[in-house]
């Protein structure tokens, strides 16, 4: 099973657009070294809707590479279309990763059978593990618990990425789905309490910044100490807002541009730069937290 604190990795660019492998490369090693439990390679974090097929593919191959089975990696591999999710993911197989993330097509707006009918799809094509991402907020569409059950009896299914950040979806999906299925938190603002409701762990943009106490938290979680996940919680919560002030992921790249993770804070268009004023409020909570200085 997928369990604890898998990052949603950024994916570094040089100014002129083009993918920063060494910057990649420092990023794993950079969570490896944290005690991040996995890592997303091309999610939405990633920029994978600005990365054609050969870059997606180069980005995981260089994740893979770097991790050097030191820790887990999941790739992203979500289309809003049925044959080229198939494609990306037929294409990713050999890589060695450990499993794909695969979002609710978006924009398209598909039936729940249409959903159901898309993710058995996409796991007949492979044998690697398949994680289903719920995310209504950018994809519209919402995969109700109903359909996540239906799915998870797939043998290739095994879990779920809930963005939905509704605790209540949670306890509903976890009505109706077995122990070993993996329900892991999306939204970083309730993920200590999804992870306290029984969540096995959680896929965090907020990682990139904090990973040692994304991973602690979720440590704390799985060891049945609620209170120690929830105090190391509070001690970030504010990183959890800031990060979002702007759509993800402008405001990860700007914090780890400034904090020396990556020499560019480049964003491929229709994603620009952070507004001056939201470059203000993180970089002061950078300080406040003692992860830059001034």
């Amino acid at each position: 099973m997928f369990t604890g604190s898998y990052v949603a990795l950024v994916t570094p660019m040089h100014d002129n657009g083009q993918i920063d492998y060494e910057a990649l490369h420092a990023l794993v090693e950079f969570h490896i070294q944290q005690g991040t439990h996995g890592i997303v390679s091309v999610g939405t974090t990633g920029e994978s809707a600005t990365l054609p097929f050969d870059e997606h593919i180069e980005v995981v191959k260089h994740t893979v590479a770097a991790a050097a089975g030191r820790t887990k990696v999941i790739a992203g591999s979500g289309a809003n279309s049925t044959d080229e999710a198939i494609f990306l993911s037929e294409q990713m197989a050999g890589l060695g990763i450990d499993g794909f993330l695969s979002v609710v097509p978006y924009y398209n707006k598909p039936q729940q059978k249409g959903m159901i009918a898309h993710f058995n799809a996409i796991a007949d094509a492979t044998d690697i593990p398949v994680i289903l991402y719920n995310v209504p907020g950018r994809t519209v569409a919402d995969m109700l618990p109903e359909t996540v059950a239906e799915l998870a009896q797939h043998k290739n299914i095994v879990g779920l990425k809930d963005a939905t950040g509704d605790i209540q979806r949670l306890k509903a999906t976890q009505a109706l789905v077995g122990d070993d299925f993996a329900l892991l938190s999306g939204d970083d603002g309730s993920s200590a309490e999804f992870l306290c409701e029984g969540g096995h762990g959680v896929i965090s943009v907020t990682a990139n910044i904090v990973p040692r106490a994304i991973a602690q938290m979720c440590e704390a979680a799985l060891a049945g100490d609620n209170n120690r996940c929830n105090t190391i919680n509070a001690s970030i919560e504010k990183l959890h807002s800031a990060l979002f002030i702007e759509p993800n992921p402008v405001m990860p790249k700007w914090a780890l541009y400034k904090m020396g993770l990556m020499k560019s804070p480049f964003l491929r268009l229709p994603m620009v730069l952070p507004e001056l004023a939201s470059q203000k409020s993180i970089e002061e909570l950078l300080v406040e937290y003692a992860i830059i200085s001034e």
